[in-house]
């Protein structure tokens, strides 16, 4: 039976206690992506006001903000925030793991198209860096023309 929790190795949810919690979690990160589409200073909005109404929703807010890294100049939030989708369930068990399996299989043909452009570049290096040897070799084992006398004096 396939876990209708979001996280894996996590105790089992009865499946109308994880449709609210995955519900509530999909809100969350739609509220996260949000803030994270207008940048930094939305995040330093939503914390001051939370620290304004409410000061411990304010702690939780700035440990969550110091957890993530959003608050860092060199966050590649703010860099790039659609180079990578972020994982999100819908709720439906089969579709996510679907999605997580197809996502797997293309991270793991990825990392193989990678390697394979890894070793097709060290064996172009490995062809230039013959021919070069053997050109050196080839030029060492010609002999030397001799130089005419005007060649050597530079007229």
């Amino acid at each position: 039976m396939p876990s209708t929790a979001p996280f894996p190795n996590t105790v089992q949810m009865r499946p109308e206690h994880a449709q609210c919690f995955n519900a509530v979690y999909s809100r969350f990160l739609r509220a996260e992506d949000w803030l994270d589409a207008r940048g930094r200073r939305a995040w330093i909005v939503v914390l001051v006001l939370s620290f304004m109404f409410t000061g411990p929703f304010g702690l939780v807010g700035l440990a969550y903000l110091a957890w993530t890294g959003r608050l860092s100049s060199s966050s590649p939030r703010w860099q790039a925030t659609s180079m990578a989708a972020p994982r999100r369930f819908t709720g439906n068990a089969a579709f996510d793991t679907y999605k997580a399996d197809m996502l797997a299989r293309l991270e793991r043909e990825q990392a193989e198209f990678e390697a394979f452009l890894h070793r097709l570049r060290a064996a172009r290096d490995k062809a230039e860096f013959d021919q070069y040897m053997d050109e050196r070799a080839r030029a060492a084992a010609a002999p030397e023309a001799p130089a005419e006398p005007g060649e050597r004096d530079g007229r």
